[in-house]
């Protein structure tokens, strides 16, 4: 039996989106949480807490849209072309939230403000945007042979913008967890009486999406609720429940080591990640192009899959020996310059 290079450029992708939004996740989420933050040395510790990782992490972005790109040229042709406003608003987010985050540590105490209010914008900006295209990748595209013919705003609908909204609560509890970790009081004691809001609120999101997309669509309610599926994925939502349980007592005890909640997050964004997925597969672009229609020639992805092979253990190794580095608490006086 011969290997499927669809199926290992499939998973190398959904790998290096789920790097993504973990790592990039909290620092996004970050700035989501600037507003509820006023005072200046906490925002500097905030912001302190992923200065030397922040654009690294973005690097996940690029791998997975470049094997998008070579990998699977079909659906990023659709993709592209479906959601040319919302991918553009992320990037221009992404760029001005990037410009904000090195200016606002050089700007004059009159202009900080400016770059701050960049900052939370650009990271709104970006993570509701991508929200956005979830949301439009569980709707599904209209595909007329091999070519998009949808409108130019197809993506705008009620359940693309609530999954908007759902990844900017996500991101934000992320962050939360993230300085719950890295930070001390009084900053650590905000983000301990945050997280259970927004991870009640993470659960509301987690349950309308739940209900709303076996009605919309009957072929993700025939993958999630016929016999014998509904017993094999029943373990999903029950560990969602477990997660967000001892995300709950882990928030709640300060004695608890300070890692658990931002552990018990991964936990449940990894949940909600697979439940995209057991939602959509085989299908690349729902509701009928698998990823074998989608594929490039073997000769491509054989050729691009040495680089990737060579390439991924590289990022790996810089990610883990940066965050081990800079492990352990930030505190004032420390970081970036």
């Amino acid at each position: 039996m011969g290997i499927d290079l669809s199926v290992i450029w499939f998973v190398i992708i959904v790998f290096a989106t789920l790097m993504y939004i973990v790592m990039d996740g909290f620092d996004l989420g970050i700035g989501i949480l600037f507003p509820f933050i006023r005072d200046k040395t906490s925002r500097d510790a905030m912001v302190n807490s992923v200065a030397p990782v922040w654009d690294g992490n973005e690097t996940w972005l690029v791998l997975g849209g470049a094997g998008l790109f070579g990998a699977f040229p079909l659906a990023y042709a659709i993709i592209i072309d479906a959601l040319t406003l919302p991918l553009s608003l992320m990037l221009f987010g992404l760029i001005f939230r990037g410009v904000a985050f090195e200016f606002r540590f050089n700007a004059t105490p009159t202009h900080r403000p400016f770059w701050d209010l960049a900052f939370q914008v650009g990271s709104i900006l970006a993570t509701f945007c991508q929200g956005v295209v979830v949301g439009a990748v569980i709707s599904g595209f209209h595909v007329t042979g091999r070519q998009f013919t949808g409108g130019a705003l197809d993506w705008l609908t009620f359940f693309n913008l609530f999954c908007g909204l759902g990844l900017v609560v996500t991101y934000a509890l992320l962050g939360a967890t993230w300085l719950v970790m890295k930070s001390e009081n009084p900053l650590q004691h905000q983000m301990r009486v945050l997280t259970p809001v927004l991870l009640l609120s993470l659960l509301v999101i987690f349950a309308v999406i739940s209900a709303w997309t076996p009605l919309e669509h009957p072929q993700i309610a025939g993958r999630w609720f016929s016999t014998p599926n509904v017993y094999y994925l029943l373990p999903v939502p029950v560990c969602v429940l477990l997660c967000s349980w001892l995300l709950w007592r882990g928030i709640a005890r300060p004695e608890t080591p300070h890692a658990l909640p931002f552990i018990f997050t991964l936990g449940l964004v990894f949940l909600g990640f697979s439940g995209l997925g057991i939602s959509i597969w085989p299908n690349i672009i729902p509701p009928d192009i698998s990823l074998w229609d989608a594929a490039a020639p073997t000769q491509s992805q054989g050729f691009m899959l040495v680089g990737a092979l060579f390439i991924i253990p590289i990022i790996l190794v810089y990610s883990f020996w940066s965050y081990y580095v800079f492990r352990g608490k930030v505190r004032h006086g420390e970081g970036y310059h």
